[in-house]
């Protein structure tokens, strides 16, 4: 497979990930994913690629993410993986696809509305 860089999206979060045959380093912006994402429900969102395919510890994934915040950016990065899982062995699109792992997950933040708190809150309602 030629160098090439996958692109997961997710909410507001983008992230570019560039995998290479190693010994299952991940390093998300230049530093450890363990440093970046202190939550393991986070972490483990970024490895079940591997764990659907099988082939943990046997790539390093390099990634740069930015916008959003820690949850967008780990399912981008999770998309992101996947896609390139994928390219590399066709053969996974199953195991990827039965497990959603392959779809754009596409909910956003509804917009606020003018008149009111937020998206649906409404400012307090007084009769008198």
């Amino acid at each position: 497979m030629a160098d090439k860089i996958f692109v997961g999206r997710r909410k507001n979060s983008v992230a570019r990930v560039f995998l290479r045959s190693g010994s299952g380093k991940v390093t998300v912006n230049e530093r450890e994913f363990e440093n970046y994402f202190p939550q393991k429900e986070h972490r483990d969102n970024i490895l079940l690629p591997f764990v659907v395919t099988e082939t943990l510890g046997k790539y390093d994934v390099f990634a740069n993410t930015n916008g959003g915040g820690i949850s967008g950016q780990s399912e981008a990065i999770r998309l992101g993986i996947a896609r390139a899982l994928e390219a590399i062995n066709p053969d996974f699109r199953p195991l990827l696809k039965a497990e959603g792992l392959l779809k754009r997950d596409p909910r956003m933040v509804e917009r606020k509305k003018y008149g009111q708190k937020k998206a649906r809150k409404r400012f307090q309602f007084s009769k008198r």
